[in-house]
């Protein structure tokens, strides 16, 4: 079966399902949950539209209590799973088209979630799609399930699980080719002040970041009662920063903003966290004991984002790095100085040895440490033979010999006794996800549906 044939025919109404998908803004909304909504009305209306859009193309559907759904076809005991999901992080700032527009331009579709994760689930249910049209018959069920609420902690799929029955295989369209075997563990850590609060602290808020699992592009600080000078060490301090900073004088109050570069968590090099710039150049201005100690310590701890100051650093062969992101970074006059760090380890990260560790060197900084969750790594030899049939379909259709790869993102396929991220990054592209600008390349997305089409052929058919 010429599956890139098939695709290449379906490239225009892929487009418009991807765009009609795109323009739901199914950002997590806590504010607005409800038995009826549990992440919020976006989430919950990606997932209708495309459970809806599958039952008028003749798949079997399942909404499961509007956490999650699935899509299925094929007949047998064994599951096949696909494991997508429909909600995206906020757009953020600075976009040059319109974040839940959809706008093609130059063969690229741009919009929140066009790579993570719309654009791959498409591609997978036009994958679907293709094979079921085919009439090429299944010896197990293909379920393609469909979660609302991957980028803030799984909460979907773990409802999901309690009630439907958990795939045999899969794979999650939500990362690169040729594909990722080894998924970092994923510990969301949360630092608290302990020491007390004056009246006379001279930082009045502080906030940078809205989501743990992003890079911080904007930081904002109140600050009172600073010395004179402090507009002409801001200018001096900035001269040479390539990003936009901005000192305003209101009454007794100054404001420093700061906008850097936003990335995805498990990669926060590629990006620039200004909740460490701006704690950069107030700890050398702050005087007062908690605001000195609050901007003195993200300074300290999070100018490196490989752990270095708490003994959390750590790299294996397989997996690479463990890296920290201090994603959500606050202070206010009440609560004092509260950091959300995403901390992405290594797959044979002594876990236990390096919390005891970073407890010891967090003794010399005015902070708790709380593990709010912890997901393990996630492991499959390369030698597996559900890996090998899944690369050599790839590499059919590439000729690329690329071994599998290790990621520091948390994809679905952790949640899988045995499953993997494939696609739907080819070898090169970069990696725009949760960055302003999101685009995904409409012929890649394209030769991704063919792949993921004789994937499924591979591993379900008679």
């Amino acid at each position: 079966m010429d599956f890139l044939t098939l695709a290449e025919a379906q490239k225009e109404a892929l487009i418009q399902d991807l765009r009609q998908l795109i323009q739901i803004e199914s950002v997590l909304d806590e504010e607005h949950q409800s038995d009826e909504a549990p992440f919020g009305e976006g989430p919950k209306r990606a997932l209708l539209w495309l459970l809806s859009k599958a039952e008028q193309d003749g798949f079997k559907v399942k909404n499961v209590d509007h956490y999650a759904g699935h899509i299925e076809m094929g007949e047998g005991e064994e599951i096949l799973g696909i494991l997508c999901h429909v909600d995206v992080v906020p757009a953020g700032n600075d976009w040059t088209y319109p974040p839940f527009q959809g706008v093609l331009k130059d063969g690229k579709l741009y919009g929140r979630g066009s790579i993570d994760d719309k654009g791959p689930t498409m591609a997978a249910y036009y994958a679907m799609k293709m094979v079921k049209e085919s009439g090429i018959p299944l010896s197990k069920k293909v379920r393609m399930i469909i979660g609302t609420d991957e980028e803030s902690g799984f909460r979907c799929v773990e409802h999901y699980f309690q009630k439907e029955a958990m795939p045999d295989i899969g794979f999650a369209p939500d990362a690169d080719f040729p594909l990722i075997n080894a998924e970092k563990g994923i510990a969301l850590l949360q630092f608290s002040q302990t020491d007390p609060l004056s009246s006379e602290e001279q930082l009045i808020s502080f906030q940078a970041g809205n989501r743990h699992n992003m890079v911080p592009d904007f930081a904002k600080a109140v600050v009172k009662n600073v010395s004179e000078d402090l507009e002409v060490q801001f200018n001096k301090w900035f001269k040479e920063y390539d990003r936009e900073a901005t000192f305003t004088c209101e009454g007794e109050r100054v404001i420093i903003t700061v906008s850097g570069k936003s990335a995805h968590a498990m990669e926060p090099e590629k990006g620039k966290n200004v909740a460490v710039v701006l704690a950069q150049f107030l700890s050398h201005h702050l005087t007062t004991d908690a605001s000195k100690a609050f901007v003195t310590f993200i300074a300290d701890v999070f100018g490196d984002v490989y752990g270095n100051a708490l003994g959390l650093d750590y790299a294996d062969e397989v997996s690479g790095p463990t890296t920290l992101n201090a994603g959500v970074v606050s202070f206010d006059s009440q609560n004092g100085g509260n950091i959300l760090v995403s901390m992405r380890y290594s797959v044979t990260y002594p876990y236990e040895e390096k919390m005891k560790k970073a407890s010891e060197h967090l003794l010399k900084y005015p902070f708790s440490l709380h593990v709010l969750s912890n997901s393990m790594p996630h492991y499959i030899p390369e030698e597996d033979e559900f890996i090998q049939t899944l690369l050599r379909v790839y590499r059919r259709y590439t000729g690329d010999d690329r071994k599998p790869l290790s990621t520091g993102g948390g994809t679905y396929a952790r949640v899988l006794k045995k499953g993997v991220a494939f696609g739907s990054l080819f070898p090169g592209e970069p990696d725009v996800a949760h960055q302003k600008d999101e685009y995904v390349v409409i012929d890649n997305l394209v030769k991704a549906a063919a792949i993921y089409a004789e994937s499924i052929v591979e591993l379900a058919a008679k």
